[in-house]
Protein backbone atom coordinates (compact mmCIF):
# COMPACT_ATOMS: atom_id res chain seq x y z
CA UNK A 1 0.00 0.00 0.00
CA UNK A 2 1.44 3.13 -1.14
CA UNK A 3 1.44 6.46 1.53
CA UNK A 4 -0.82 8.42 -0.45
CA UNK A 5 -3.52 5.29 0.61
CA UNK A 6 -5.74 4.47 3.38
CA UNK A 7 -6.78 1.15 5.04
CA UNK A 8 -9.79 0.26 2.89
CA UNK A 9 -7.23 1.49 -0.26
CA UNK A 10 -8.46 4.62 -1.33
CA UNK A 11 -6.84 7.45 -1.26
CA UNK A 12 -6.38 10.09 1.01
CA UNK A 13 -9.07 13.28 0.61
CA UNK A 14 -6.95 16.80 0.81
CA UNK A 15 -8.17 20.20 1.42
CA UNK A 16 -5.68 22.52 1.37
CA UNK A 17 -4.85 26.39 0.96
CA UNK A 18 -2.51 27.53 -1.12
CA UNK A 19 -1.03 31.05 -1.30
CA UNK A 20 0.94 31.11 -4.52
CA UNK A 21 3.34 34.53 -4.05
CA UNK A 22 5.23 35.39 -7.61
CA UNK A 23 8.38 36.86 -7.21
CA UNK A 24 10.89 39.14 -8.75
CA UNK A 25 8.39 40.36 -11.24
CA UNK A 26 8.70 44.05 -12.55
CA UNK A 27 5.07 44.88 -12.06
CA UNK A 28 3.54 45.04 -8.28
CA UNK A 29 0.53 43.64 -9.75
CA UNK A 30 0.62 40.03 -9.64
CA UNK A 31 -3.11 39.57 -11.21
CA UNK A 32 -1.98 38.02 -14.54
CA UNK A 33 0.06 35.20 -12.65
CA UNK A 34 -2.44 34.11 -10.10
CA UNK A 35 -5.07 34.29 -13.23
CA UNK A 36 -2.78 31.80 -14.96
CA UNK A 37 -2.75 29.78 -11.32
CA UNK A 38 -6.35 30.23 -11.87
CA UNK A 39 -6.40 28.61 -15.25
CA UNK A 40 -4.49 25.35 -14.24
CA UNK A 41 -6.83 25.00 -11.60
CA UNK A 42 -9.50 24.88 -13.89
CA UNK A 43 -8.04 22.06 -15.84
CA UNK A 44 -7.68 20.16 -13.38
CA UNK A 45 -11.16 19.10 -12.59
CA UNK A 46 -10.10 19.61 -8.38
CA UNK A 47 -12.76 21.25 -6.46
CA UNK A 48 -10.99 24.37 -5.49
CA UNK A 49 -12.64 28.27 -4.18
CA UNK A 50 -9.81 31.59 -4.36
CA UNK A 51 -9.91 34.27 -1.57
CA UNK A 52 -8.47 37.44 -1.32
CA UNK A 53 -5.32 35.62 -0.05
CA UNK A 54 -4.95 32.49 -1.63
CA UNK A 55 -7.15 29.61 -3.00
CA UNK A 56 -9.20 26.74 -1.29
CA UNK A 57 -8.19 23.07 -3.26
CA UNK A 58 -9.51 19.83 -2.66
CA UNK A 59 -9.52 16.44 -3.74
CA UNK A 60 -7.63 13.58 -3.82
CA UNK A 61 -3.65 13.94 -2.45
CA UNK A 62 -2.31 13.10 -5.63
CA UNK A 63 -4.25 15.85 -7.68
CA UNK A 64 -3.84 18.41 -5.18
CA UNK A 65 -0.51 18.17 -4.92
CA UNK A 66 -0.28 17.88 -8.56
CA UNK A 67 -2.06 20.69 -8.93
CA UNK A 68 0.39 23.10 -6.41
CA UNK A 69 3.22 21.70 -8.43
CA UNK A 70 1.20 22.45 -12.02
CA UNK A 71 0.36 26.01 -11.05
CA UNK A 72 4.26 26.86 -10.20
CA UNK A 73 5.07 25.27 -13.71
CA UNK A 74 2.64 27.78 -15.34
CA UNK A 75 3.44 30.66 -13.36
CA UNK A 76 7.49 30.07 -14.49
CA UNK A 77 6.78 29.54 -17.75
CA UNK A 78 5.16 33.36 -17.77
CA UNK A 79 8.88 34.60 -16.53
CA UNK A 80 8.40 34.57 -12.99
CA UNK A 81 11.87 34.14 -12.03
CA UNK A 82 11.15 33.04 -8.27
CA UNK A 83 8.22 32.09 -6.53
CA UNK A 84 7.28 30.95 -3.14
CA UNK A 85 3.93 29.34 -1.70
CA UNK A 86 2.51 28.97 1.40
CA UNK A 87 0.14 25.78 1.94
CA UNK A 88 -1.68 23.71 4.73
CA UNK A 89 -2.95 20.79 3.77
CA UNK A 90 -5.29 18.89 5.73
CA UNK A 91 -6.83 15.51 5.97
CA UNK A 92 -9.34 13.45 8.00
CA UNK A 93 -9.80 9.81 8.30
CA UNK A 94 -12.55 9.42 10.73
CA UNK A 95 -15.21 9.91 8.13
CA UNK A 96 -15.17 9.88 4.19
CA UNK A 97 -15.15 13.23 2.44
CA UNK A 98 -15.35 12.74 -1.62
CA UNK A 99 -16.29 16.54 -2.10
CA UNK A 100 -18.06 19.70 -0.31
CA UNK A 101 -15.30 20.06 2.11
CA UNK A 102 -14.47 23.65 2.30
CA UNK A 103 -18.11 24.16 1.89
CA UNK A 104 -19.38 21.92 4.56
CA UNK A 105 -17.04 23.91 7.07
CA UNK A 106 -18.30 26.79 6.44
CA UNK A 107 -21.65 26.00 6.25
CA UNK A 108 -21.14 24.73 9.61
CA UNK A 109 -19.70 27.65 10.92
CA UNK A 110 -22.52 29.75 9.54
CA UNK A 111 -25.17 28.01 10.96
CA UNK A 112 -23.68 28.29 14.55
CA UNK A 113 -23.85 32.06 13.93
CA UNK A 114 -26.92 31.91 12.51
CA UNK A 115 -28.30 30.65 16.41
CA UNK A 116 -26.02 32.85 17.73
CA UNK A 117 -27.89 35.56 16.35
CA UNK A 118 -31.52 33.58 17.12
CA UNK A 119 -30.38 33.72 21.12
CA UNK A 120 -29.45 36.64 21.18
CA UNK A 121 -32.16 38.37 19.63
CA UNK A 122 -35.15 36.46 22.00
CA UNK A 123 -33.08 36.77 25.05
Amino acid sequence: MSNQEINDGEELWAVADLCLIPMGVADPSVGPQIAECQRVLEKSGVEYTMHGYGTNIEGPWSKVTKVIYDCHVAVHKLGTPRISSDIRIGTRVDRKITGGGNKGKKERVEQILAKDKEQSTSA
